[in-house]
């Protein structure tokens, strides 16, 4: 018996990378498998229905269950066919995860409108989508002991601000927000919510000059295939208790990261802006201390420089 036995799964992204190991370790455990894949280039261009085909085939030649789906999720109507065609092939959906997802990467300053929008629809409305039609079908349900799974993927780009990926950073941020709010509005329908942010050796991370190297494809640490186990776990029956987090997956390394929270703060007695000087010096001497002892995460803005007599 594998710790998935008898669950139903629809892994969105699973043709290749993180996403097929996902799909294949799921199946392994016994779960039967959706496998959605449009199959595009990193780009999101040249849809291509051979790698979600393939991924099933790999499952079912090992003895699991899967069939392929090739829907947009992007597009609302095509992801509700999505999670429809879960329950008519296993007749039930108990697992979504939402792995899917495109670059467009670019500088701020050089980015267009078509590479922001491109990137916020797949990831963020993406998910939007799924979770959207699967959380209709959890609450037709009415099982508040159903150990249904929102599993969706963020980024280390957005926690930690990559600098080329502005609109691949948004998005994965948002997804943040959205599970929070879901872990929230879910839970009494027996579901948790929680984000999964990978590192791994992906056709994504091979596109950026910075991580090509130092994420060698032949590395068995930063395989794919060894994010798969912490998404397997939140998808399992024992993970009731885990909800509303945010987990790091990379390499031989399972981490939990901290929710945002205060670490500081001023009050007043009446409007700020009645001494704006009293205002600045308390908001330096409570914030300073706190922001540039966080070891140079972010840069700070240059110090201005004397003018220059011409």
């Amino acid at each position: 018996m594998g710790k998935l036995e008898g669950r139903v799964a629809i892994v969105t992204g699973s043709g290749r990378g993180i996403g097929a190991g996902v799909a294949r370790l799921l199946a392994r455990e016994g779960a039967s498998v959706v496998v959605n894949d449009l199959g595009v280039a990193l780009d999101g261009s040249s849809p291509d229905s051979t790698p979600a085909q393939q991924v099933v085939n790999d499952i079912k030649a090992a003895g699991g269950q899967a069939v392929a789906n090739y829907n947009d999720i992007a597009e609302l109507g095509s992801a509700e066919q999505l999670i429809r065609q879960a329950i008519d092939s296993f007749g039930k959906l108990d697992i979504l995860v939402n792995v899917a997802g495109i670059l467009r990467d670019r500088m701020l300053f050089n980015m267009s409108e078509q590479e922001w929008d491109a990137v916020i629809r797949v990831h963020l409305k993406g998910t939007f989508n799924t979770s959207r039609h699967a959380a209709a079908y959890w609450r037709e349900q009415r099982n508040p002991e159903g150990h249904f799974r929102l599993i969706n993927f963020t980024s280390g780009s957005g926690l930690h601000g990559a600098p080329g990926q502005p609109n691949y950073a948004a998005a994965k941020m948002g997804i943040v927000g959205f599970t929070y709010s879901c872990a929230n509005a879910l839970a009494r329908y027996g579901v948790t919510s929680n984000a999964i942010a990978p590192g791994a050796a992906t056709r994504m991370t091979e596109s950026i000059p910075d991580q090509r190297r130092r994420s060698p494809q032949d590395g068995d640490e930063r395989a794919p295939e060894n994010v798969a186990p912490a998404v397997a776990f939140l998808a399992s029956e024992g993970a009731d208790w885990c909800n509303g987090q945010v987990i790091s997956a990379r390499g031989y390394e399972i981490g939990l990261y901290s929710k945002p929270q205060l670490l500081s703060q001023i009050v007043g007695t009446g409007p700020w802006d009645r001494d704006l000087d009293k205002t600045f010096d308390l908001l330096e001497h409570a914030f300073r201390p706190l922001v540039t002892g966080q070891g140079g995460a972010f840069a700070p803005a240059p110090a201005p420089q004397p003018a220059q007599a011409r």
